[in-house]
């Protein structure tokens, strides 16, 4: 009965996934080198508007990160036909919603309105590129904003400087090494004209992606956004460095005082690919196998049945240059670093030895065709999956076709990747730990 219940709800997960509505979209570059997106979906009377630029904290200096994160809030601030201010009560008294977010690798703006607000939207986006206004006013104001984001997301977070620890270990000469909200000191010595020239390098037309999604008539966007848009110079190339990681070929061994945890936790990070390979797609594959739910392979073992941890997780933080493997657990009791990684290894050796089974094969295929299908199942998703595949990936049908490549990914795939990157010799141990008691003098 139960494995008749499984078939029927294989059958009904794939026969979702068949129907899934391909997303069709329409692309042109304008004179100064903006690329532009255009989604049609009148299920709703809603647009997305949205622009990807092609900054992150790789393109920053060492001694000046934090600066494309900065720059996420400093360009709300305003600009020349809109006052300090005024972007978010405009927004708001439109209907309408706003917010941005930024990576290693790119910085994200977007805007959901009502769709009768489409020229609005346009203008707004068009002003952020054009005519910001960056002066000391709006520099100390979001410096202090970013203090405070670093004190209640990181500082006073537990377990909140993992990724510092990890990636300041994992990397040595790629601007990977440092964290997306960088050093706040940094952020002190930079000064105006260092911000303005930030600006005017990476927020040009011909670094960006703009992206119109939901209910509009494509001849009035289209005009719109040559209106707006085309007047604006472009600029010069973005110059890229490229940096390369030499191999791992003996464990790193770390450590890290928290004064926010109580628990130690072990950590084992392995260096891996770009995102944009198969065998990224893979480690995706591995990390929902390993540790994706009560029924995963080190959640049931490590927790349920031996119960020697309290957590166990592990997950794979793609990039656009190289990728982090990360495996975490909290221990239960006395539990050693050593009898955590035993376990983990164990796990990590059967795989690297033996086919997983093809009903877990078969689980791992079906959770990967419904997240395919969740990623574009709202227009907001869609946007930003449409920005991402074009400028980050450099193929931007990968919308439609990057579920094929999971569908290639074989048992044998999962295995021989497993004995490619996820070796001992490979990976940083971490162990993050309260902060020890020093002794007074």
């Amino acid at each position: 009965m139960k494995k008749t219940l499984m078939a029927l709800g294989t059958i009904a997960m794939l026969g979702s996934t068949a129907n899934a509505q391909k997303v069709a979209f329409e692309e042109f570059d304008l004179d100064n080198g903006l690329h532009v997106v255009l989604h049609q979906d009148n299920s709703a009377p809603v647009i997305i508007t949205s622009v990807m630029y092609h900054v992150g904290a790789k393109d920053e200096q060492p001694n000046r990160t934090g600066f494309a994160h900065f720059f996420e809030h400093l360009l709300f601030e305003g600009t020349k036909n809109i006052e300090r201010g005024e972007w978010f009560k405009i927004v708001t008294a439109n209907g309408g919603q706003n917010n941005a977010n930024t990576s290693d690798d790119r910085t994200y703006y977007y805007e959901v309105f009502p769709s009768n607000n489409l020229e609005l939207a346009i203008w707004m986006e068009s002003e952020r590129l054009m005519h910001p206004v960056i002066n000391q006013i709006g520099v100390d104001t979001q410096n202090e904003v970013v203090k405070e984001e670093k004190r209640l997301r990181i500082d006073n977070q537990p377990y909140g400087n993992i990724f510092k620890a990890i990636k300041q270990n994992l990397f040595k000469n790629h601007p990977y090494r440092w964290t997306t909200i960088g050093e706040m000191e940094h952020l002190d010595a930079a000064t105006l004209e260092e911000f303005q020239a930030f600006n005017k390098k990476f927020y040009v037309p011909n670094n960006a992606v703009l992206v119109v999604a939901g209910q509009f008539d494509t001849a009035q966007a289209k005009t719109w956004i040559k209106k707006y848009f085309s007047a604006i110079p472009k600029g010069a190339p973005v110059q890229r460095q490229k940096y390369e990681e030499a191999p791992i070929t003996s464990t790193i061994n770390a450590t890290w005082e928290d004064p926010n945890v109580q628990l130690p936790m072990t950590l084992a990070a392995y260096r891996t690919p770009s995102m944009k390979t198969k065998d990224a797609r893979v480690l995706d594959m591995i990390s929902t196998y390993l540790s994706d739910g009560k029924s995963s392979k080190l959640y049931k073992k490590m927790v349920d049945d031996k119960k020697v941890a309290l957590q166990v997780g592990a997950f794979s933080n793609s990039q656009e240059d190289y990728g982090q493997y990360i495996i975490y657990s909290l221990p239960l009791g006395e539990v050693s670093s050593e009898s955590l990684l035993k376990e983990i290894d164990e796990e990590i050796v059967n795989m690297q030895n033996n086919l997983i089974s093809e009903n877990d094969f078969q689980k791992l295929q079906n959770k990967f065709e419904n997240n395919y299908v969740n990623s574009n199942s709202t227009v907001e998703g869609i946007a930003e999956n449409l920005a991402s595949f074009y400028l980050l990936y450099g193929d931007i049908n990968l919308v439609n076709t990057e579920i094929e490549i999971y569908r290639s990914i074989t048992r044998e795939d999962i295995r021989e990747v497993a004995k490619k990157y996820l070796n001992p010799n490979q990976r940083l141990i971490l162990n993050y730990g309260p902060a020890k008691e020093k002794t007074a003098k």
